[in-house]
């Protein structure tokens, strides 16, 4: 499941990789692998303690949280969103691995296939194969079955630090936004600064503002487990989009370092930006995580 051959041609930044890891989609996986995904992700939850010292963090998924919360000012809607974004998932994937025992690689989920009806999606099941399912009740929205049912989450709502549920309030019409049509054209776009707007408005959306609750806080929507599914399927789609041109593509970058704009004018984003993880793993370039087939990566999509 998790190994490739080595891979010694590279269009990247990055370094050499001596092998592979394959991510797959979550409707791939078998219920024996779901379930191990899952039980590392709780193992990060409720058995890792905290070690950033971010405020109010408690678990090892805490500070996952945190770092996303405390650079959400920076890593939306902007040059920053697409190449953040994928480091984050793969900070994600290596605490599973490293902290947790995790012998597989991050999963995505292809919302194309459930767009429109995320209710019915094999991710919501719940059991212990699935997240669980909406909100149900008058107390937020909370989630009530599945493995992450009555968890309490430290780091949020938005910048607060307060003890809350995982809420969820799906949108049918908003999870539209993830369709298959609206997927290919993202991908039909010619240069970035067409492309990036297009996934982060589109197929981006659609997961956050479809389930709704944690997922629909910018700031804070780490909070939901699906959070890493739904973004390393945006990753997923800016890698297609890569490999269609690689030669320019895994070189071009687009956009500024905020959404608005600073005192002494905007920053273009740029290659040798540091994406920050508050020391769960070294700070990366983005031009070392262009290619997600060269070190320090190391993982494609299948």
């Amino acid at each position: 499941m998790t190994a490739a051959a080595p891979l010694e041609k590279r269009q990247g930044g990055g370094r050499a990789c001596a092998t592979v890891l394959q991510r797959r989609g979550w409707h791939t996986f078998s219920d024996d692998e779901k379930r191990a995904y899952i039980d590392a992700e709780l193992c990060l939850m409720t058995q890792r303690d905290a070690q950033t010292g971010a405020p109010g963090a408690v678990s090892r998924y805490d500070d996952l949280i945190a770092v996303h919360q405390l650079q959400a000012p920076w890593v939306h809607l902007d040059g920053w969103f697409l190449p953040f974004h994928r480091y984050y998932m793969w900070t994600h994937e290596q605490l599973l691995r490293t902290d947790c025992g995790y012998t597989g690689a991050q999963p995505y989920w292809d919302e194309t296939r459930d767009a429109g009806d995320f209710a019915a999606s094999a991710v919501f099941r719940g059991d212990a194969t699935g997240f669980g399912g909406n909100g149900a009740g008058n107390e937020g929205d909370c989630v009530r079955d599945g493995p992450f049912a009555n968890y309490t989450l430290h780091i949020g709502p938005v910048y607060e630090v307060t003890d809350h549920c995982i809420a969820r309030n799906f949108n049918p019409d908003m999870g539209r936004l993830a369709s298959r049509e609206n997927v290919d054209r993202c991908l039909a776009e010619e240069r970035l600064e067409e492309a990036w707007p297009c996934i982060e408005g589109g197929p981006h959306v659609a997961g956050h503002a479809g389930i709704g609750g944690v997922m629909n806080d910018a700031v804070a929507s780490p909070g939901d487990p699906l959070f890493f599914l739904h973004h390393t399927f945006v990753d997923f789609i800016w890698d297609r989009w890569q490999r269609a041109n690689p030669e320019a593509r895994f070189t071009e970058i687009s956009g500024f370092t905020t959404t608005t704009e600073p005192a002494g004018g905007w920053v273009p984003a740029r290659l040798e930006d540091e994406m920050n993880m508050h020391g769960i793993v070294p700070s990366a370039r983005i031009g070392e995580i262009m290619d997600t087939r060269s070190g320090p990566l190391c993982y494609e999509y299948v």
